[in-house]
C-alpha cells in the first residue's frame, strides 16, 4: 500500500516545488463529468467536439484544477492540507492524451498561520502551459505519514 508523508508549515520554505504527472483519458472527462454534473458535449461527444474549434474533446477546465488540489493533497504540503483558495486561468485546451505536469512552487509562507501560498503552472507534454494560477492553503503543523486509502474499482459502462 503507499503512502504518503506531509511537509509541515515548519519544514516548507519559499522556493520548495513538486511535480506531478498525468495523462488525460477519456475515462477521466466521464468520470469528472459524472461528479460535477457537467456533460458538455465538447468533453464527452468526439463528433460534436471534432466540429467545435477545439478539433476534439477536451478536459473540463476543473479537471486541470482537480490535479493541482491532487499535487496539494499528496505532496506539497501534503496530508493534512487545507485548501483556502484557488485563481486559475485557463491558457490552452488539454485533449485526449496530453501529459499534464503540475508544479508547485511555494512563493510566500504567512508570519504567524500556518498559511502558505504557492503558484500553480500546468503544462502539457510540449512544454505549453495550459493552466496557471495562485492557491493559499493551510498547511499541517505536524509531520505525518499515512497509508493512501484505497479506492474502490470504477468501471463505466455495462
Amino acid at each position: 500500500m503507499e503512502t504518503i508523508t506531509n511537509r509541515p508549515f515548519d519544514e516548507i520554505t519559499v522556493g520548495d516545488s513538486c511535480q506531478r504527472k498525468h495523462i488525460v483519458t477519456s475515462q477521466d472527462l466521464i468520470l469528472f463529468a459524472a461528479a460535477s454534473g457537467d456533460h458538455n458535449p465538447v468533453h464527452l461527444d468526439a463528433e460534436y467536439a471534432a466540429t467545435t474549434m477545439f478539433k476534439g474533446q477536451i478536459a473540463h477546465g476543473m479537471f486541470t484544477g482537480a490535479l493541482i488540489s491532487a499535487a496539494l493533497a499528496m505532496d506539497l504540503p501534503g496530508p493534512g492540507t487545507i485548501y483556502l483558495g484557488q485563481n486559475l486561468s485557463f491558457r490552452k485546451p488539454v485533449m485526449i492524451g496530453d501529459e499534464l505536469t503540475v508544479e508547485l512552487t511555494v512563493s510566500s509562507k504567512h508570519d504567524s498561520k500556518p498559511v502558505v501560498t504557492l503558484d500553480c503552472k500546468v503544462s502539457n507534454q510540449n512544454g505549453k502551459v495550459v493552466a496557471s494560477g495562485e492557491a493559499s492553503v493551510m498547511a499541517p503543523t505536524e509531520k505525518m505519514t499515512i497509508k493512501a486509502p484505497k479506492l474502490p474499482e470504477i468501471r463505466i459502462g455495462g
